[in-house]
């Protein structure tokens, strides 16, 4: 078993905009231990999105190696890919990402559909949301919930199939103050409780600063 929950070695991304070459990550490499809890902060086109991308299994990189919790991950086809993702990692977006004509429920069920044991789905999913503190709001639409009630169910969702690692994406980007504060304290309790291994990618310094590691990415690659 490996020391790390994210193994990256080495590094890099080329996207290919007809004539021209676009390297997003230039021989990056980032290890993180289980039950961490890391920012990753770098100003727009720095190559945070396409780090965030190849370290939630949902790009691969153009060249080096990535190991998710002990697994080979830069070599795998798209089917693997989903694979480990739905088994490894959970999402939290800053736009919630919320099916609108499903119930608060039927949202945090959705991984579970894809899921090789999807058995017990409706409760797994109830507990989630209890988890969160929305045992009164599970039948609920999004548009009958606030923003961070959404962004709870969203957070529900993630971590219903137990996985390794929960990555959110500027979680608390489109939510008031204090509704912001919620959420923060709600995914650090999360990892007192689960051990659940936590990477938030954010502008705000006060939000970083609530990790235990800031790591900063520009040009492509790890500021030292």
């Amino acid at each position: 078993m490996s020391d790390w929950v994210v193994d990256a070695r080495e590094i890099t991304k080329v996207f290919n905009m007809g004539e021209v070459e676009v390297h997003a990550l230039r021989g990056l490499s980032l290890t993180i231990e289980p039950g961490e809890v890391i920012a990753i902060m770098g100003p727009s086109g720095s190559g945070k999105s396409t780090l965030m991308n190849i370290l939630g299994c949902l790009d691969r990189p153009t060249t080096g190696d990535y190991f998710l919790d002990g697994e080979s991950v830069a070599d795998l086809n798209d089917d693997q890919l989903a694979d480990i993702r739905n088994r490894k990692v959970g999402f939290v977006f800053q736009s919630f990402n919320l099916l609108p004509r499903a119930s608060a429920l039927a949202n945090v069920e959705l991984p579970l559909r894809y899921a090789r044991n999807g058995k017990n789905r409706r409760q797994r999913a109830r507990a989630a949301l209890e988890a969160v503190g929305l045992a009164d709001r599970m039948t609920h639409h999004p548009n009958e919930l606030s923003g961070g009630e959404q962004q709870r169910v969203a957070i529900a969702r993630a971590i219903v199939n137990e996985p390794s690692i929960v990555m959110a994406d500027e979680p608390t980007g489109n939510l008031d103050t204090a509704s912001g504060d919620a959420i923060m304290k709600l995914l650090l309790d999360l990892n007192k409780e689960r051990g659940t291994t936590l990477i938030i990618v954010t502008h705000d310094p006060e939000i970083a600063q609530q990790t235990r590691r800031i790591v900063r990415i520009r040009d492509g690659g790890v500021e030292q």
